[in-house]
This record gives structure tokens, C-alpha cells and sequence, in this order.
């Protein structure tokens, strides 16, 4: 089978209700690099983030408060869950839920920040989200009316040309994670103080860029 071809070995699959996840080389590489990371934003504390000041003699501190620690670790570690468990989904509807949650998490992980450039950065990446998710859902609704199914196992073996859904549904993709040029404002986001919680935001869009390459591929 091409999945094989691509996503590596195939070792079995996990049944939860509706949601069945599919354990492969890939997709367990890329689930354990999420967990640990989302270890990694539980266990440290966040960086002090050291500024210069414009027509000023000495540095600035930034400094994370309790408050702000709390909301931006919580979004953290949600995010890594919903990025871990999407490289292990194998049905294209819940790999778009995850997206959106991804895409949720990343606003929240920022939402506390008491920078008004940051802030106005995640108010338009949310927007950009937004929108996105016309053609991600669309285009998986679209595979859905074609194909009658939504495994990626399945469209695997069908061999139904998707050219146009898999572009539609490529572009939900790319608007969700804030990919360049679709959204190149989105890495304002990332010079928010606070790491290791922004370099989540980072870490997310990266495995599911190459998650969706993998399923576009496959079903192909």
C-alpha cells in the first residue's frame, strides 16, 4: 500500500468511539515528539525575556506573571495534546478538529500577553483561522460526497482523483497553521516573551504541515 510506502510500518490501530487512531512509523515518531514537548512546557518555568531600551542606558526584564503563567501554560499543553493525537488520527474530519483546536490553543497560548502588538497579531491569525475553516471542512465534506468515506486507509485503496479536494483542503490547512505568505503576520506571535509556551505555537504548525503532506500523499 502507498500509506506503507509512506507513513512506514504498520503496527495496528486504536479504537476510541468514532475516533480510531492509526499507529504507523510515522505517526508514532511524531506523536512521541509532541508529548515531549508538551512534557517539556509542563516541567520548565518560562524564560525572562531581556529587552534594550531605545535612548536609554541598561536592559529591560519582561516578566511572566502568575496569572498570565497559568492561562499560557494550560493553552500549552492543550495544544501539544491536540497536535499529538493528530498525527495519530486517521480519519480526515477529526484531523480538522484538531486543527481548529491547534488553531484555538495558538490564540489562547498568547491571549494573556500585555502587548497590544501581539495581541492585534492574534486577533487577525484568528480571523485568518476563521475563515480557513470553510475550505478545511469543505474540502473534507467534499472527499466525504465523492468518496463516501473519510479513512485514509480507505482512500488509500479507492484511487478517486481529489485533486481539487485535496487543494481545498490544503488551503484550510495552511490558513489554520498561519503558513507564509498565506499568513506571514503570524510570526509576531512568536516574539511574545514566555518560552517554552510560544515555541508550541511553532512546534504545532510544523507537525501538521508535515501530517497533512503525509495524508495528501496517501490518499493520492
Amino acid at each position: 500500500m502507498l500509506v506503507e510506502y509512506i507513513a512506514g510500518n504498520f503496527h495496528g490501530i486504536i479504537p476510541l468511539g468514532d475516533i480510531i487512531f492509526y499507529v504507523t512509523d510515522f505517526s508514532l515518531i511524531a506523536f512521541i515528539i509532541a508529548m515531549l514537548f508538551t512534557a517539556i512546557v509542563y516541567l520548565t518555568k518560562p524564560e525572562k525575556q531581556l529587552e534594550a531600551q531605545v535612548h536609554e542606558f541598561g536592559d529591560k526584564f519582561n516578566y511572566v506573571t502568575v496569572e498570565e503563567l497559568k492561562i499560557r501554560r494550560f493553552m500549552s499543553i492543550v495544544c501539544g495534546i491536540a497536535t499529538a493525537f493528530s498525527m495519530l488520527t486517521g480519519d480526515l474530519f477529526d484531523f480538522a478538529l484538531f486543527l481548529a483546536v491547534i488553531g484555538i490553543t495558538n490564540i489562547g497560548i498568547v491571549s494573556a500577553v500585555e502587548k497590544e502588538w501581539v495581541l492585534n497579531a492574534a486577533f487577525h491569525y484568528g480571523i485568518i483561522a476563521i475563515i480557513s475553516s470553510l475550505p478545511l471542512f469543505g474540502g473534507a465534506a467534499l472527499i466525504l460526497g465523492k468518496t463516501g468515506t473519510l479513512s485514509i486507509f480507505e482512500l488509500a485503496k479507492n484511487g478517486n482523483e481529489l485533486f481539487y479536494q485535496k487543494l481545498l483542503y490544503a488551503v484550510g490547512m495552511i490558513g489554520e497553521t498561519g503558513v507564509a505568505p498565506f499568513y506571514a503576520a503570524k510570526a509576531e506571535m512568536f516574539r511574545a516573551p514566555g518560552a517554552p509556551y510560544i515555541l508550541m505555537i511553532h512546534l504545532s504548525s510544523l507537525l501538521v504541515i508535515v501530517r497533512t503532506v503525509e495524508i495528501l500523499l496517501t490518499i493520492s
